[in-house]
């Protein structure tokens, strides 16, 4: 859910980023990149003294979380008519009704949300941030709240009902996403299960528009993306499109505290933990991603 300008670490934007057709989306990855890069080798990077992790007492005794969130990363997070929107609002908002202190949230760009986290300007990053190992290192991460993993669609009437049916088929996907390697992975799957026989071509597009495009005119037999965007293309254009099977391994969008804030993380967590139990955490799923993702696991650290 982009145009990725960036040659030099478009392979680290393109698979640690939350797939998006944005400028938002390199941007995110793209600063993120730079910054562990330059920690990694102890460059400084501008940034005030770090802070200490607050403790639980020391959070109850200010009477306040600070969380920090994105200002344009659809549908997750975006400001309409002034108001902050999206599943990360909305959820955070469910979460302040439950929690025993405030919560102070800036509304500001990517590019300073992670840094302040790190510094301890802000206790939690509020705001879509797909858990990777590389930032394990850094960060420690709430109960995940979406799912992202690889489906194909395909056009209205296609006769793949089931991802075998792609042995043979043309199938479309972003040059040097994480979809890609989902995409090749699962043709190995297919020819070793198919005495070698596989997907018949792979088709690499700048863009996820361009793809659909050909899906649509019947240059392609299927397009590889993530269930979220597939969804959001769907409900676009009902009438063309229908959304196929799962071909890739599950990965998640969690909140994010630096590592060994556990002060944070499970006064958070203790929220979200209800949300999922009492079901409407998933409500809002299906309302933001037209889909629910109850197999979640407890924790992704």
């Amino acid at each position: 859910m982009p145009s990725r300008p960036f040659h030099l670490v478009r392979q680290f934007v393109r698979i640690t980023a939350v797939p998006a057709k944005s400028h938002a989306a390199a941007r995110r990855a793209l600063v993120l990149t730079l910054f562990s890069a330059l920690a990694a080798a102890g460059l400084g990077l501008g940034l005030t003294k770090p802070v200490h992790a607050a403790g639980t007492d020391e959070i109850k005794a200010r009477g306040y979380l600070t969380v920090a969130t994105e200002d344009d990363f659809k549908p997750f997070e975006f400001v309409d008519d002034g108001k902050p929107t999206g599943y990360d609002n909305e959820m955070l908002a469910l979460v302040k009704k439950k929690l025993p202190v405030d919560v102070r949230q800036q509304i500001m760009p990517w590019p300073g949300i992670l840094p302040g986290v790190t510094t301890g300007k802000y206790d939690m990053a509020v705001t879509a941030v797909l858990v990777t190992p590389e930032r394990k290192n850094t960060f420690d991460f709430t109960t995940p709240l979406v799912e992202s993993t690889t489906y194909y669609a395909t056009k209205k009437g296609s006769g793949i009902k089931s991802g075998d049916d792609l042995v043979g088929k043309v199938v479309g996907v972003q040059t040097g996403s994480a979809m890609l390697s989902d995409l090749k992975a699962y043709d190995e799957e297919l020819k070793k299960k198919h005495g070698g026989q596989g997907i018949k071509q792979i088709i690499e597009y700048q863009s996820y528009p361009e793809a659909y495009q050909d899906l649509g005119v019947g240059r392609l037999d299927a397009v590889a993306n993530t269930q979220i965007n597939l969804n959001s293309l769907i409900k676009t254009r009902p009438d063309t499109f229908v959304l196929g099977q799962k071909i890739g391994q599950p990965v998640y969008i969690a909140w994010a505290v630096k590592k060994g804030n556990t002060a944070a993380l499970e006064m958070i967590n203790a929220v979200l933990f209800d949300l999922r139990k009492s079901g409407e955490m998933y409500q809002m799923q299906k309302k933001w991603f037209g889909a629910s993702f109850e197999s979640m696991p407890q924790s992704v650290n």
